[in-house]
């Protein structure tokens, strides 16, 4: 965690009311949803919608929904999109928590796979084979 996440932590411990502490902080919590997350990842990485849409092999409509925000969808498929974003796990980890899902957890052969598949920059496709030798359900079916 960086500086600025430990310091609201500690502070947040010392605290006695949540609603100061909310207004003392207002400036450095974050107000992101996924479709403005997924927005910046795409501007800070120069990718397209369109090229992360076909790599994370997504149903395209349904694809488009979630980066509308109009569609709440499962952690694989979240999964899915970082690896064709080729996100780093830090970069993911924040990516399924807009999205309400748990961080990657290394102690969780699944989890590891996929750690195993970001860090090599490895395709969803690639990732799928490494899954499914190991016995594992696959990102996709």
């Amino acid at each position: 965690m960086g500086v600025i996440t430990d310091k609201l932590g500690a502070d947040l411990k010392q605290q006695k009311d949540i609603h100061t502490f909310l207004e003392n902080n207002k400036d450095k919590l974050l107000d992101m949803n996924l479709p403005k997350y997924l927005d910046e990842l795409l501007a800070q990485k120069n990718l397209t919608k369109s090229d992360v849409i076909k790599k994370s092999g997504l149903p395209v409509t349904y694809a488009y929904k979630i980066f509308s925000g109009q569609k709440h969808t499962a952690r694989n498929r979240i999964l899915a999109l970082a690896i064709a974003m080729q996100l780093s796990i830090d970069e993911t980890n924040h990516l399924l928590n807009h999205a309400e899902h748990s961080s990657l957890y290394p102690r969780n052969p699944w989890d590891t796979i996929i750690m195993y598949a970001l860090q090599r920059h490895l395709s969803v496709i690639e990732t799928n084979i490494l899954l499914t030798d190991a016995k594992a359900s696959p990102l996709l079916e």
